[in-house]
């Protein structure tokens, strides 16, 4: 199969192909989807064979329009009052799924559903004209990184996928705030930009962190849960602020280089701008979050790197989307381990 990258004003090439049941992968502010007709059930299995994805790991449902949610599933006070609130932007909402309209394969099997309205023009122009909400997990083999540009779709998805819908690179960088709506407590089951503090004062009411370890025999409620995500094939290993000096000289007593990622100002702490196998990750986390899978990819484009080293965030709220995917990627381990090697 020959993968197209479709520009904007290629939409309806784009449309035609969601409509007879193909893959498009599309841009959102996160990071690239890969997109199917939700109700077409031969077409959802063609993401999970796609990308290589478990079958019990539910996909996220995206929509043009909020009215569309009661084609598929049951909404709430709360999920209206975040509707208005963040919608369309990061926020995907769990809630009851309607009998006998999705299939399984969507599902994960479960009585829930996972749902956002990305906020993006072309993607929702895409949803609109194709006349059906479209399933989107991230446009990546996976496991992998998440993409953030066309060009990330197409290595690890061309041949396998009809075209790549492109619309530049992502603003975020790292998926939506999952939150559960399907239960007496509102909780988030994956962080992202939008907080639990941000969910809190639009909901007047405590919004608990639930991330936790599924077994293996559970079916978790969102993506990202359960199987190692967003890692490249090199070895990555987080390194707190403190370590940084002596994770320098760790990696310059190493025989092949080492990728080093960093926030500007550990760059000019420690005199590293300009040198090789350096990347920004700009001045804060949110630039770190955009930047992130994009350096993650890079470094794993460099045949002789091995190892990359990544800054780890303090533990605030503001920076646990970035922290929870990079903590994903180097499988939890810190560069203190490599200290006594």
């Amino acid at each position: 199969m020959e993968t197209k990258i479709w520009s904007a004003d290629e939409l309806p090439a784009a449309v035609r192909a969601i409509k007879r049941g193909a893959l498009v992968a599309f841009p959102t502010e996160t990071v690239y989807g890969l997109g199917a007709d939700a109700f077409n059930e031969q077409a959802v299995g063609k993401v999970y064979a796609a990308k290589g994805r478990p079958s019990d790991n539910p996909l996220i449902v995206h929509i043009a329009d909020a009215n569309q949610i009661d084609r598929f599933a049951q909404r709430n006070a709360w999920a209206d009052a975040l509707i208005e609130a963040f919608w369309p932007g990061p926020l995907t909402m769990i809630l009851p799924v309607k009998t006998g309209v999705l299939s399984s394969v969507v599902t994960g099997g479960l009585d829930t559903v996972a749902i956002r309205m990305p906020d993006n023009d072309l993607t929702r122009s895409l949803i609109r004209e194709a006349d059906t909400p479209i399933v989107g997990p991230s446009a990546n083999t996976s496991g992998r990184p998440s993409p953030t540009i066309a060009q990330h779709v197409y290595h690890d998805l061309h041949g396998k996928i009809s075209g790549i819908l492109d619309g530049g690179s992502t603003r975020i960088g790292v998926e939506s705030t999952v939150i559960d709506l399907s239960t007496d407590q509102p909780t988030v089951l994956r962080p992202g930009k939008i907080t639990p503090e941000d969910l809190e004062a639009v909901l007047k009411t405590s919004v608990e962190a639930g991330q936790h370890a599924v077994k293996a025999d559970e079916v978790p409620k969102a993506p990202g849960m359960k199987y190692r995500h967003y890692a490249p094939d090199k070895d990555v290993f987080m390194v707190e602020r403190e370590d940084w000096t002596q994770a320098i000289i760790w990696a310059q007593s190493q025989l092949s280089p080492v990728g080093l990622m960093l926030t500007n100002d550990l760059i000019l702490e420690h005199q590293l701008a300009g040198m090789d196998f350096v990347w920004s990750l700009g001045p804060d986390a949110d630039s770190a979050a955009a930047k992130l899978f994009a350096g993650l990819r890079y470094f794993d484009g460099q045949a002789d790197v091995q190892t990359i080293l990544v800054a780890r965030m303090p533990e605030t709220s503001r920076n646990a989307a970035y922290n929870n995917r990079l903590n994903k990627a180097a499988g939890s381990h810190f560069v203190t381990e490599l200290f006594d090697d």
